[in-house]
């Protein structure tokens, strides 16, 4: 089973909506979770758009990457262009990538919608690279 986590700064969007699709998509191939630089709150239009698309995240919750141990996951994922700011053995896992994806925050529902998609897009090409 190949680790993944998600980070980004609040845990609150992007993050959530990886963690979401990649448990959804990725069955029993992966184990997945999400965390932020700081733990927030979940965003309820992220979780909204992410019904949109058949997936429920309503249960998951904002979690601070200092709750985590990097070598508990193979490979690690900033979706916000934090990289740069994480300690070097996140970014030193097997596999570490930074999406830099557009934060929705305070967008409208269609900013929220382009995000999503573009998070799915991402999240499917990684499940179909993992060993």
């Amino acid at each position: 089973m190949y680790r993944i986590m998600f980070v980004c700064k609040k845990n609150s969007r992007r993050s959530q909506m990886a963690e979401g699709f990649a448990r959804a998509l990725g069955g029993d191939k992966v184990r997945v979770t999400s965390a932020g630089l700081e733990a927030s709150f979940v965003d309820p239009l992220t979780v909204q758009v992410m019904a949109e698309a058949g997936i429920d995240i309503s249960q998951q919750t904002s979690k601070p990457l200092s709750d985590f141990r990097p070598e508990d996951f193979d490979a690690v994922i900033s979706l916000c262009g934090c990289g740069v700011s994480l300690p070097p053995e996140w970014v030193t896992r097997d596999y570490f990538d930074d999406w830099q994806l557009e934060d929705p925050e305070g967008g409208d529902m269609e900013t929220f919608r382009r995000v999503r998609d573009q998070v799915k897009e991402r999240v499917v090409k990684l499940l179909q690279e993992l060993p």
